[in-house]
């Protein structure tokens, strides 16, 4: 699928139940903020298989073959933890939510779209599965972490107060977030328990929070624009700079894709395996 000069990203879905029956969506701030900060027309990708009776998406279209057809991926944030076994963690606590058909697909997906060269932007557990896939690991529950703060929303607060920035993160020099977003610190929101504990080999720290929690990273040596943030930008992202040049840079990044796609599939060629 090409759509000359409309960017296409795809955006794995989650599963959750309502009523009896399970159901593949994703958040409406994530799409708001892929289609108009990144002006890119969102794709949701079903999470089928993985652990249901039913093939999983690579099955019924390769993913490469997938890959090709987009011009970027949006790894959303969600209730849900990634599963510690995917990284040999402890087991979880009981209640612990989690959503292992996603897991069973962006986990093989991430790779494949960096070594594609697909632009990728990942939010907060789009952000830990990053770190998952290319061989990290996790705190399950930060704030049990000692130096660590509590990093969750607090459940009695309205939305509003939820989504409010509540700590600054700092940039690390010579990265890409300070060629992006500039040296200075900024205030970010936060609403999550697992974070980032040993750093997968491929990624670079961006920022970190005041407790030195991992905030930000980037993809070393990615031949695309390959970001992952543990804060929610996608939160009335038009009201935040970080968020409108985070958002911007990916949009950017994804029409060059999408040019090149087009331009290939114009002249006959193919996309590189």
């Amino acid at each position: 699928m090409a759509i000359d000069g409309i960017p296409v990203v795809g955006i794995p879905c989650d599963v959750f139940e309502r009523g009896l029956h399970p159901f593949h969506g994703v958040g409406e701030k994530y799409i708001d903020a892929v289609a108009h900060g990144a002006q890119a027309l969102p794709l949701l990708l079903p999470a089928i298989g993985g652990g249901r009776d039913l093939a999983p998406l690579s099955e019924l279209m390769p993913l490469a073959a997938l890959l090709d057809a987009l011009d970027g991926v949006f790894l959303p944030g969600s209730p849900s933890n990634v599963e510690p076994q995917r990284y040999a963690g402890a087991p979880s606590v009981p209640g612990t939510l989690h959503d292992p058909q996603r897991d069973a697909g962006t986990l093989d997906l991430i790779p494949l779209a960096i070594a594609r060269g697909v632009p990728l932007l990942c939010v907060c557990r789009g952000m830990q599965e990053l770190n998952v896939a290319l061989g990290g690991t996790l705190h399950q529950r930060v704030q049990e972490v000692p130096g660590m703060r509590d990093h969750r929303a607090n459940d009695h607060h309205d939305r509003e107060r939820q989504y409010a920035a509540v700590h600054p993160v700092m940039v690390e020099p010579g990265g890409v977030f300070e060629q992006l977003l500039g040296p200075a610190p900024f205030a970010v929101n936060s609403l999550h328990a697992q974070g980032i504990d040993r750093l997968a080999p491929g990624l670079r720290v961006e920022a970190r929070a005041p407790d030195g929690l991992v905030e930000a990273v980037s993809v070393i040596g990615s031949p695309a624009f390959a970001v992952g943030v543990q804060w929610h930008p996608e939160w009335r992202f038009r009201e935040h700079a970080a968020s409108v040049k985070l958002f911007a840079a990916f949009g950017t990044a994804m029409r060059s894709r999408n040019a090149a796609r087009t331009a290939r599939t114009t002249s006959g060629g193919v996309l590189p395996a």
